[in-house]
């Protein structure tokens, strides 16, 4: 695939943070977040750093681009990222309602490095009561109550 100039230029950047991150005490991931041409976050994992599990590069680079454009909604953003998003992140990706991601290695390779999510992949396509972590459920009316409270709410903001 030939990509145009500007994609080069973001995903050379993603890669390059990516690159930079793992001597950093990183994981070798790294994201740039682009709207109507202007960067806007640029992030690498932190996983281990931070001692989150969430702190994937995609994630940290949506946290900051929403924060510095004031909305939960990028769907006018690009992300450009060193590998193909793992599952959290691409329910991320969809949840910011980005509409393109284009990225360089892909989720093989990264599991042939010793990141391997294709047992998520598999998870998620079995039955809750399949899985291997245990879904329980309970206090259903509690639960259903909130939901009902912001059906009915008149200042709620939808995403």
């Amino acid at each position: 695939m030939t990509l145009k100039s500007t994609d080069r230029e973001y995903l050379e950047l993603a890669i390059d943070t990516a690159f930079r991150n793992i001597t950093g005490g990183g994981g070798p991931f790294g994201a740039v977040i682009a709207c109507h041409g202007r960067i806007v976050a640029r992030a690498a994992n932190m996983v281990v750093p931070s001692h989150d599990p969430t702190a994937h590069a995609e994630i940290e680079a949506i946290r900051q681009a929403c924060a510095l454009l004031e909305t939960h909604d990028l769907s006018e953003c690009v992300l450009y990222a060193s590998c193909e998003p793992c599952p959290m992140c691409l329910g991320a990706i969809y949840w910011a309602g980005i509409s393109r991601v284009v990225y360089a290695s892909d989720r093989h390779r990264a599991a042939a490095a010793g990141f391997d999510d294709e047992m998520i992949y598999r998870e998620l396509a079995l039955d809750k009561g399949e899985r291997s972590i245990v879904m329980e459920r309970g206090l259903i009316d509690q639960g259903d109550n909130v939901l009902r409270k912001w059906e009915e709410y008149p200042d709620k903001v939808k995403y």
